[in-house]
């Protein structure tokens, strides 16, 4: 990471794990592929019982991508600190 990337993760991470779970998993990942692949690329079959599980979907994989991304983004800054540091 780079000291511009560095003082945004910072920023990012004071904020903390849950809403960025939340800001940039559930809702920006996941709420958008549900958009996508249910209403778009399935249109075909919109019943009740079809969105609602797609629904439930999307927003579990999108908790599961904005956890991955954090963990992502704190293991590349907390290698980069140290050398930053020393």
């Amino acid at each position: 990471m780079k000291s511009k990337g560095l003082q945004n993760w910072e920023r990012t991470r004071a904020l903390g794990m849950a809403r960025y779970v939340l800001v940039k998993g559930v809702l920006s990942y996941g709420l958008t592929m549900f958009i996508v692949m249910t209403f778009i690329v399935h249109r075909s079959d919109l019943s009740p019982r079809f969105i609602a599980l797609s629904a439930v979907l999307w927003l579990i994989a999108g908790a599961v991508f904005g956890t991955f991304t954090w963990l992502f983004m704190e293991r590349h800054y907390r290698r980069a600190v140290p050398k930053i540091i020393a």
